[in-house]
């Protein structure tokens, strides 16, 4: 059996915008059009899931996908004390903590949850929804599909830093085996 998942990353909001760690703001009015737009355009599958952030249940909200499950292990990266901070901000608060975070996976100077246990948790996730029948549709934080694409890949978790996921687009993971193939940034229209 082919296994197929679908991650979609959540519309843009101000956090997004301003490069803004997850403060729990809703999408903004853009955000919303534009996924309200591509409302119907998503491959249908037979569980649909959601994480537990704002701006990702009102995408699946927006997107017309009905009642989404939440499941708390599709979250984001927690991000502790620096969770509604900017990225700038904290580079200049703590430049030598960010640079740590930065190059070593196993490092959480935010007291939050290191970027390889974000990968732990989505690679438990996929192994975990392989077998299941229909495919999986879940909006889910960009993090979240990063560390997917890392686990599915067998990529070093370093290479978590050098994925790119913009807003509105799905990844789609399929495979059989043990083994994943992985399509990126695909608009929801372009199934």
């Amino acid at each position: 059996m082919t296994s197929r998942v679908t991650l979609v990353s959540p519309a843009m909001n101000a956090s997004l915008r301003e490069a803004r760690f997850d403060d729990g703001a809703p999408l903004d009015a853009r955000g919303a059009a534009a996924a309200r737009a591509a409302a119907g355009t998503l491959r249908a599958a037979r569980r649909v899931l959601v994480a537990p952030t704002v701006r990702c249940r009102e995408t699946a909200s927006a997107l017309g996908l009905g009642e989404a499950a939440e499941q708390g292990q599709l979250g984001g990266l927690d991000m502790g004390r620096w969770r509604g901070r900017t990225l700038d901000e904290v580079a200049g608060a703590e430049p030598e903590a960010l640079a740590v975070w930065l190059a070593d996976p196993e490092a959480a100077p935010h007291g939050g949850e290191p970027v390889s246990a974000l990968c732990a948790r989505a690679g438990l996730w996929l192994e975990r929804v392989r077998e299941c029948e229909g495919g999986v549709l879940a909006v889910v934080e960009p993090e979240f599909v990063r560390a997917a694409v890392v686990h599915a890949l067998g990529a070093p978790e370093t290479a978590f830093w050098r994925l790119d996921v913009a807003p509105l687009t799905a990844t789609v993971l399929s495979g059989r085996a043990g083994r994943w193939n992985v399509r990126l940034g695909q608009a929801p229209d372009e199934r």
